[in-house]
Order: structure tokens, then sequence, then C-alpha cells
């Protein structure tokens, strides 16, 4: 069968830099670093007291207090995404079938605020077992894509993808192939994360994961630095909208880039730890280039996973060179976690914008927070600290998750 070519036709963001795509982009094109002390929570008996937290965000802007009773921040994020992406794609009642219109939906840890808290409640005031009626629909993982859906009136393929944080760049690649086969015209496809609070700072930061850098939480993810001493943890979301060429032609669509190949694959090596030499990273590279038809030297621009953790730093360098070989040299590499701080499952959408709009507009954002090269990590161009004019045609954003799950997707000018 002939196989339908697939853009992009809107996005959606809710971040720490930026409530939506327009003020992400203003800040990650000016180096603007969205971490600082956290105040969701007490954190001063916490190894990690930083976090790069959403600014300015009041759900009662977008949801009365019966829908905040039903509703984890997580699904709330996306939900507030994915409306600013569905305004910017042009959709109307006339526009779209909504029998072939879906949503795939990724999340690292789903609704563990709305977990946290109940059993916090329970193990506190637990005589009698009171347990929220709403707490299961507020919990379960696949529940923002189903809330998505009724939303919006999407009765087209729904589900989500689990792949840490990969996962909302997994379901990224998933949309894209149902498109491709014919079994949706388009696709709302991205990823939410709620998980600044206790546990999950506590978690990561026990695991040794989390920058310790607390009296100066602006300058502590800095990948690719010599100094780095782990991610900062970021809350938020990203959605893009996938849909079939001739049908985004058809009702006069901007395009923003067409997604032109993914790649997915298992490092097969430890639950947390990237592969020292970063082959699974390789095959999932490799998978995304060849199936957009194009040659490794025609890539000019990798967003990185890049989370600023000593290991990972490494691999992904050398997994760039293992593929690239000399080219390795010649593209414009960058890590935008160094300013939104590591979103967990929402990373991997969040980056694919950020992917997409360096295409659009000939710049690649820095990497900030550069102060020493580390020697062990290939001199590749990380664009360091200032964004660069660069003329982008072909581009990767690369997504890992613990577990080993590696997902790069692949993106060219329209």
């Amino acid at each position: 069968m002939e196989l339908k070519r697939v853009v992009v036709t809107g996005l959606g963001a809710l971040t720490p830099i930026g409530n939506d795509v327009p003020s992400l982009w203003n800040a990650l094109t000016k180096g603007v670093s969205g971490a600082g002390p956290i105040t969701h929570f007490d954190a001063s008996k916490f190894r990690t007291r930083i976090a790069a937290e959403l600014k300015g965000f009041d759900p009662l802007n977008f949801f009365d207090k019966k829908e905040m009773r039903l509703l984890d921040g997580y699904t709330m994020y996306g939900l507030v995404s994915v409306d600013e992406a569905m305004r910017d794609a042009g959709f109307t009642d006339t526009n779209v079938d909504r029998d072939r219109f879906g949503v795939i939906w990724g999340s690292g840890m789903g609704g563990v605020t709305s977990l946290q808290d109940e059993i916090m409640e329970y193990a506190v005031n637990g005589r009698v077992p009171r347990f929220s009626p709403y707490w299961v629909p507020k919990v379960i993982i696949d529940i923002c894509a189903g809330q998505i859906a009724i939303r919006q009136g999407l009765r087209g393929p729904n589900y989500c993808t689990a792949a840490a944080c990969a996962s909302s760049a997994a379901a990224i690649s998933d949309a894209f192939n149902l498109i491709r086969l014919g079994k949706a015209d388009a696709m709302l496809a991205g990823g939410s994360e709620c998980a600044v609070m206790e546990s999950g700072i506590g978690g990561f930061a026990n695991m040794r994961a989390l920058s310790t850098r607390n009296d100066d939480p602006q300058t502590a993810s800095r990948p690719f630095d010599r100094d780095r001493d782990g991610f900062v943890l970021g809350e938020g979301a990203g959605v893009i909208v996938l849909e079939e060429l001739e049908h985004a032609l058809a009702r006069g669509a901007k395009i923003y880039a067409e997604v032109t190949g993914t790649g997915l694959s298992a490092d097969a090596y430890h639950i947390t730890a990237s592969h020292p030499e970063g082959l699974g990273v390789i095959n999932a590279m490799r998978q995304a280039v060849e199936e957009s038809g194009m040659s490794i030297t025609d890539v000019d621009h990798i967003n990185t996973h890049g989370t600023s953790t000593p290991i990972g730093d490494i691999s992904e360098p050398k997994a760039i060179v293992g593929l690239f070989g000399d080219h390795a040299y010649r593209m414009a590499i960058n890590s935008t976690k160094s300013m939104t701080g590591h979103l967990l499952g929402a990373a991997g959408a969040v980056e694919a914008i950020a992917t997409i709009l360096a295409i659009r507009n000939g710049v690649v954002p820095p990497t900030i927070n550069h102060f020493n090269d580390d020697p062990e990590i290939p001199a590749l161009d990380f664009t360091f600290n200032h964004a660069a004019q660069r003329k982008v045609e072909f581009a990767l954003s690369n997504a890992f998750g613990f577990g080993g799950h590696n997902v790069c997707l692949a993106f060219r000018k329209y």
C-alpha cells in the first residue's frame, strides 16, 4: 500500500518558560531558565530543593472548581495545551471528520500527585477508608487521552503511551504511523507531567538523578558541561497536531513541517543508565533517517535528550559520532532541557515543538549554562549559551527513558 504523507498543523505547550507556544519559543531563543526554588511544597528537608515549575498558571482560568475535583494536574496541563493546539490548527465542526481524529497521549507518571495525596490522607486520617470516588479516574495513566477526546469530541484512535521520559515522543511516533496507514486523518499526540511533589522530588533525588545546586537553580541544568550533577525536574505539557497532507491542504491549513520518519529501540542494558556507547540511540537515529529516505549527511540539527546527567550526557554524543562520523561536527546540536528542565513524559513533545520551530524559523535555541568543557564528551557544536541563526531543512529530536527506551523523531521542512 502507498503510505500517506504526514504534516504538523498545530502546536500547543504549557511549560516552565512559557504558558503557550509563542512564549515558549521566545524564551528558548533568549536562553531563559525556568528553574527556581520549589514552591509547591516545603522542600527544606530535601536534598534537592529546586525545580522548573509552571509560572503564573491558574487552573481556575480554565476549569471550574467542580471540574478540578475530577482532574489531576497532569490532565489539566494536557487539556490546556490541547486547547491551544486545536485553535492553532484551525479546526472547525465542518473541516474535519471527528470519527477519524484521534488522541495518543504519553506520560511517565500519570496522576501521581493525586495518588500521593490520597495515600497520605489515608495514612494520616485513615481510621475509616474514605477514598475519593474520583481517585481512580484521576490517577490512571490513560485518562488524559480520554479526557481530551471527551472535551474535543474526537472519536478516532485513543490510548496512552508509557515509555518513561520517551512517552510523548512514542505517542508522536504512533500517531504518525496511524495516519500513514490511513487509519486516521488527524491526531493529537503529546504528553504531560505533574510530578513536582514530595515523592517525585524525593524519589529522583535519592537516585542521585537530580541536581543539588540549590543555591543557584537557574544554572543547575547544564547539559554537556563538565560540572553537571543531575537534571532539574520540570512540569507541563506539549502536543502537536499531525495531519494527513492532502487533508491539510484541502482545508487550507498552515503547515509547520513534515514528519518523515521515526526510530524506536531498546538499550537492553540497564534499568536507569544509558548504554555507554549509545548502541540503542544509534539504532533509533538510523531508523528515523532511513525511514525518511534521507542520508545521514542531510541532518542539519539534533535536539538531544541531553538531561545534564553525568552518564547520559556522554553516551548520547558518542552515539551521534558513532552514527554520523565527521558529519557529527557539522550539525547544530542542542539541549533545550537546559532551559525547560526535564518534563519527564512530556519532554519528547516539548522538544519536538522546539525542533519544528527551529526548522520553521531558521534558529537553533541554545544549550545554556555551559561553563567548562568535558574532555570525555566529543567537541560537537552544542550551540552553547547563545541561539544560532541556522538553515535547518532536516532535523532529529531524541527522547530516552528509564528502562532503556529510545525514540527518535525526524522532521523536514515542508
